[in-house]
């Protein structure tokens, strides 16, 4: 059986599966809330209508937590928040809150965090959030989903048709990519250390 840090966390003799079960489910609106919080800490910028967020930190680090299918439920759930039109996605002043958003230029690196959240929750599952450098080789996987959906997107949508590729890369990849991984490096030790601290690493 897989092991996640929640699994390490919640596993109390005690308590009953029913227990269990709601406690992952407190888990998962955790992690969504946090998703949404993150949304509203955004920086626009003027050559790209991709804001600069933390979502994808709390994406990545909230799966390798929860495990692939708890991690993807609660970016699911955030989308799903979303498309019913509550203000969970960053603020702009020309994007709409709502579906829309989905079809917007953003679309493609929100529809891409269930995903990521899958990967990289599924590498965690196999303890690669356990040690440094393969905590951190799992949220570059996850993190290169988010910009391939992303970037992808970019170029379907009508930014990106009238510039290809390249002007897609300039937009959603170039100004994102150098922070990005800064905050990966840091956001990798998180893990390693959560499981020091419950005395399951190993």
């Amino acid at each position: 059986m897989r092991t996640t840090l929640l699994d390490v966390m919640i596993a109390r003799p005690e308590d009953s599966r029913a227990v269990r079960s709601l406690q992952r489910l407190g888990a998962v609106l955790f992690v969504t809330v946090l998703t949404i919080v993150a949304a509203q800490i955004s920086i626009p910028l003027p050559f790209t209508p991709v804001p600069f967020t933390f979502q994808p930190m709390v994406v990545l680090v909230g799966a390798a937590v929860l495990g692939a299918r708890l991690g993807a439920a609660a970016q699911a759930l955030y989308l799903a928040l979303g498309v019913t039109g509550l203000p969970v996605f960053a603020a702009s002043a020309l994007l709409p809150q709502g579906a829309a958003r989905l079809l917007g230029p953003t679309g493609g690196y929100l529809l891409a965090y269930p995903i990521a959240a899958f990967v990289a929750g599924w590498l965690a599952e196999r303890g690669f959030d356990r040690r440094y450098a393969t905590a951190v080789l799992a949220m570059v996987c996850g993190l290169a989903v988010v910009f391939a959906g992303g970037v992808s997107w970019l170029v379907l949508a009508p930014l990106g048709r009238s510039s290809g590729w390249s002007g897609a890369l300039a937009a959603g990849f170039y100004p994102f990519i150098a922070a990005d991984l800064l905050k990966l490096l840091v956001a990798a030790a998180v893990m390693p250390s959560l499981w020091r601290l419950t005395g399951g690493r190993d």
